[in-house]
């Protein structure tokens, strides 16, 4: 079963996929193109030229997983970076918001707990 909390770390391919592709097609864009491990358990997202299919693939302990999407109408947005990569971490937020059709440059975020991250001055 396919778990998108989170907790899972995100990989999204901006390059568009052939959807015809299935397990043995994506998992060789996972281990040739981004250079991850396949069988990590991480998330890897893929969308197709028109941006109105996604497919993600995971393994979860026994097998890889599936999961597809097809819109009716509309299309995914991909979101924007400041430097040009095929392969990039995505945020599980972003992904949840491209999934249900909110653009992402209207988004406002607002100030959130940050964990400490040990270079901050303890006055400050």
């Amino acid at each position: 079963m396919v778990n998108l909390s989170s907790g899972a770390r995100y990989y999204l391919w901006r390059e568009p996929v052939d959807m015809r592709k299935s397990f043995d097609g994506l998992q060789g864009v996972v281990t040739n193109e981004i250079k991850r491990p396949a069988l990590s358990g991480e998330v890897f997202i893929f969308l197709n030229r028109r941006r109105d299919q996604v497919k993600m693939l995971v393994w979860d302990r026994s097998g890889f997983v599936i999961y597809y999407k097809r819109l009716e109408r509309g299309r995914f947005e991909l979101p924007q970076l400041k430097e040009e990569r095929r392969g990039q971490v995505l945020p599980w937020a972003d992904l949840m918001l491209i999934l249900e059709g909110v653009s992402l440059t209207s988004v406002r975020w607002r100030k959130r707990y940050k964990a400490f991250d040990g270079q901050s001055s303890a006055g400050a």
